[in-house]
């Protein structure tokens, strides 16, 4: 119209246009700049008016909830053959705008005021990613994550176990400490670790009061089943958990050579997302508390007897301490990853904690501290209860598969204790077990414990051989010669 309004032909202004001169034609008339006017009748015969009003209404009405797939199907059950798949889409939409007019009131998120220092918040979550691997076995494992709701300054920990309060309680430490600061509340969802949930009763636990009066928190919980009340960390454990995979992917391999190796990889991740939120976390160290003088206890303690076997019993495992505490009543100080035994107020032992699955029982045998014994009582070692956990690794499984293929039964028990006698006595457990199987593969037989001896036990050093004079009695004259002479 601009260029026809310029003097030129509707045919110059329609090629310069970029349009047909037949559009350019319609346009001078004017048909393609009216409006139209907007359908408001029926194209086709509704396909639900016998049974929207009388029946699904009354449907709808009383229980809203109602999908339309459902009210599809009590149509096919009440009406056989009548109503086609072809309608479902129309009761979807007709449903829809029922619920958008007719349905009750939906919930309503109220965004909330985020205050710098006021909330941190606790949880943890389940790996679910590609599979993690510590030296080639597999990790089960859970993150402990903290974050703070007004910066997004966080903290994660790798969690052997599950959600216990010494799991609770380190991880939050740690982060407490690391920020140099507490907030004034500190917010979880119902963990057995820190409430006890019973339908008769719901309060804090002992040790979590105590944690949280240590730190001068306020605990508070979201309602059970609400997880949005909790979203300020629900939310962002997706997005670590895509950091993550995508730090593994630029990795190359989901193996790592110890839990601490895998804790350090986490933390340099976590380290670059608290970065994005420096400015923001600066603001909010501003309004922290003070930190107390000290850490509490991250710990459980239990007293436990030693028994006749040298062990104890603790979560459903059977762990073997040192026999000399056979008979003790032991304090065990329980962390999230490792044991730690007093006698009295003495350490006397540390040991790693194990885990199993579900309800199931599990031991944690180190042969190191029956060995001793047991080599006063060879023939024991065959019908042991933990035998085979006595081995250290697959390398003595195979020895002592090849030892009763090739030695009668005593004289294999017996082989196999010097062996670990060896092992213990002298540190050489990984090389002692190449030397057996390499020996086997070469010669075909195992080296006889005498070789082992020569091998591993080092020299005893020689002691240089002093000859000594005894002195002449009257030499000692000159020391009292003030007091005259000492007959001899």
């Amino acid at each position: 119209m601009s260029l026809r309004n310029n003097s030129k032909t509707q045919e110059v202004a329609a090629a310069q246009s970029g349009i047909s001169v037949r559009s350019a034609r319609r346009i001078d008339k004017g048909d393609l700049t009216q409006e139209k006017e907007q359908q408001r009748w029926r194209t086709r015969k509704d396909p639900l008016v016998d049974v929207w009003s009388c029946d699904l209404i009354p449907l709808l009405e009383k229980q809203p909830g109602l999908t339309p797939i459902t009210l599809f199907e009590w149509l096919d059950d009440n009406y056989p053959g009548r109503y086609s798949k072809s309608v479902f889409r129309t009761l979807q939409r007709r449903v829809k705008e029922w619920k958008t007019i007719h349905g009750p009131e939906k919930e309503v998120m109220f965004r909330q005021q985020k205050v710098p220092g006021r909330m941190g918040l606790s949880d943890f979550t389940k790996w679910k990613g590609k599979p993690i691997t510590i030296n080639g076995e597999t990790f089960s494992h859970l993150l402990y994550h903290f974050r703070m709701a007004f910066s997004g300054w966080r903290y994660v920990k790798v969690i052997s176990g599950g959600e216990s309060f010494t799991a609770l309680s380190s991880g939050l430490q740690n982060a407490l400490w690391l920020m140099g600061g507490v907030p004034l509340e500190h917010r979880t969802d119902s963990l057995s670790a820190a409430y006890i949930n019973n339908a008769e009763h719901k309060a804090f636990t002992a040790n979590y009061e105590q944690l949280c009066r240590h730190y001068k928190l306020t605990p508070t919980r979201n309602n059970v089943g609400v997880a949005h009340e909790n979203g300020a960390i629900e939310s962002p454990h997706g997005h670590l958990k895509k950091r993550i995979e995508q730090a593994l992917l630029m990795r190359g391999s989901t193996d790592f050579d110890s839990v601490d190796a895998y804790q350090q990889f986490i933390e340099q991740i976590v380290h670059k997302l608290n970065r994005q939120c420096r400015e923001a976390f600066i603001e909010e160290k501003q309004a922290l508390q003070d930190l107390p003088k000290r850490r509490t206890n991250e710990h459980t303690e239990l007293y436990v007897r030693v028994s006749s076997s040298s062990t104890i019993c603790i979560k459903r495992i059977t762990y073997t301490v040192p026999s000399k505490l056979i008979g003790e009543k032991i304090c065990v100080q329980l962390f999230d990853d490792q044991l730690r035994l007093f006698v009295g107020h003495v350490h006397v032992e540390t040991l790693t904690r194990l885990y199993v699955p579900g309800t199931q029982r599990g031991r944690s045998v180190n042969y190191k501290h029956v060995i001793h014994s047991l080599v006063r009582k060879p023939q024991a070692f065959r019908y042991c209860q933990y035998r085979e956990e006595l081995l250290p690794d697959d390398n003595y499984k195979l020895i002592w598969k090849l030892c009763n293929q090739v030695k009668e039964p005593e004289q294999a028990s017996k082989y196999m204790v010097q062996l670990l006698s060896l092992a213990a006595n002298y540190d050489c457990e990984q090389v002692l077990s190449r030397y057996i199987l390499n020996n086997w593969r070469s010669k075909g037989q195992l080296p006889s414990i005498d070789n082992c001896r020569r091998q591993f036990v080092p020299e005893s050093p020689c002691r240089p051989v002093i000859h000594s004079r005894q002195h002449e009695l009257s030499s000692y004259n000159q020391l009292f010669e003030n007091y005259g002479e000492v007959k001899a």
